[in-house]
């Protein structure tokens, strides 16, 4: 088979010198100008007049006339070699329309693929235990501000992480449900803080719960985390030496002095304030966190109740400093009598009627609070919960709500929107502020 041109441009432009062949006219010859350049033989439908049996093709022309200008001319296919006729297909299809631009070809890096997303967690419970809380699970009124004291307001949430040497902090400081619902403020604080730079700086996670149903008890706590955050700032050299050294001894005489003497300074702002010191107190738990990495002593200390725990190994262990016994003979104001005397004599029995104070002598100060500490190695997986008593007490008194937590924070540390849901997790009968700070060690 004689194979078809390999383009009908050349034929179609040619000389006028050319003698027409039979079948054509002179407007065959001298057709209209087409903007478009002539279609491929092997595309373009055939003519209307037949040619005439056993007439051969004309032939190629050695030098082929000038072709029309396109944008982009043809690209031979994969399967094609240069320079050889194109095949004649089955069927005619359209002419290709070279005055448009070529498709754009697709970029790898901006194609979109399908990606499977990780499974995530399910959604944080509401609540847990024989029932739904009492109040709404959200904020429902706003404390009343004064317009002359608005740096007395309190927001009702703080929330702050950091990651320092071997161990990730999340802490969060909630108002309860109980405070949402009256318009009260939050009488729990929560202050972060970090002192020095490099391996050498301490981190500092202070919270304090002020006395109940007193006006000015935020304002006791907030006094409280300032007070001990400017003494351990003012000492953080030597307390992060005694922490990497592991000077048991040092740490505990030191942090009780620095204790002692900043609730001493919110006993004397009562006294200015015209307040009684017992209304405007406050508890007081602290934890010191080295930046060192191959540092894994943690530091607690502090004055009140409280709770301090620890999740090893799918486990919540309650390791709480417990006060030592008190030793020796019984004192005005602290302790309780003894049943009967040295001499084996039983004491009457006691009406329950206050002895009144001497006029002579001033009135015994009211017992204070024992001084707590406690100072561990952390292990690689353990989570550190330090809080006050508003998450301690559902801790210790709901199993359910142990076996949540556990669920939740025995991988890696969540993030800050994930702990604050998991620290709001209710329980029926506990409405007070919670205020916790949990530490991942890697």
């Amino acid at each position: 088979m004689t194979p078809e041109p390999s383009d009908q441009v050349g034929d179609a432009t040619s000389g006028a010198g050319a003698s027409p062949q039979r079948g054509e006219t002179t407007a065959d010859r001298h057709p209209e100008p087409d903007p478009r350049p002539a279609p491929n033989a092997s595309s373009a439908p055939g003519p209307t007049t037949d040619p005439a049996p056993g007439a051969h093709p004309p032939p190629v022309p050695d030098r082929p006339s000038a072709a029309p200008h396109v944008t982009s001319p043809p690209s031979p296919t994969p399967d094609q070699a240069p320079g050889a006729p194109t095949p004649v297909p089955d069927r005619p299809s359209a002419a290709p329309d070279l005055t448009s631009p070529p498709p754009p070809t697709p970029d790898p890096l901006r194609t979109a693929t399908r990606v499977d997303l990780p499974t995530l967690p399910p959604a944080p419970v509401g609540f847990v235990g024989s029932g739904p809380p009492t109040y709404d699970a959200e904020p429902t009124a706003l404390p009343a501000a004064d317009p002359d004291e608005l740096d007395d307001l309190v927001a009702d949430t703080v929330l702050d992480g950091a990651r320092y040497g071997a161990c990730t902090l999340r802490a969060v400081s909630v108002r309860g449900d109980s405070a949402r619902f009256r318009g009260e403020p939050r009488r729990d604080s929560l202050l972060t803080a970090r002192f020095g730079t490099g391996d050498q700086a301490l981190v500092l996670v202070a919270m304090a719960t002020g006395a109940r149903a007193t006006p000015g008890a935020h304002r006791a706590a907030a006094e409280a985390c300032q007070w001990i955050a400017r003494a351990v700032g003012r000492s953080h050299a030597r307390l992060a030496q005694d922490i990497g050294a592991a000077r048991r001894g040092d740490l505990k005489s030191g942090l009780h002095r620095l204790t002692d003497r900043s609730l001493g300074r919110l006993r004397a702002s009562a006294a200015e304030q015209g307040v009684d010191p017992e209304e405007y107190a406050a508890t007081l738990r602290c934890l010191l966190l080295p930046a060192d990495p191959d540092c894994r002593v943690r530091v607690f200390f502090g004055v009140g109740d409280g709770g301090l725990f620890r999740l090893r190994d799918g486990e919540w262990h309650d390791i709480e400093p417990l006060v030592s016994d008190v030793t020796g003979e019984p004192v005005v104001g602290f302790g309780s009598l003894p049943s009967e005397t040295p001499d084996g004599d039983r004491l009457t029995m006691d009406l329950g009627i206050p002895t009144p104070p001497s006029p002579y002598e001033p009135a015994p100060e009211p017992p204070r609070a024992p001084f707590r500490f406690r100072a561990s190695v952390a292990r690689p997986g353990d989570t550190l919960l330090m809080c006050t008593g508003g998450l301690a007490e559902p801790l210790r008194g709901e199993p359910e709500l142990c076996e949540y937590l556990t669920g939740r924070w025995s991988g890696p540390p969540p993030g800050l929107a994930a702990f604050l849901a998991d620290s709001q997790v209710r329980v029926k009968g506990y409405a007070d502020d919670r205020t916790a700070a949990a530490v991942w060690e890697a």
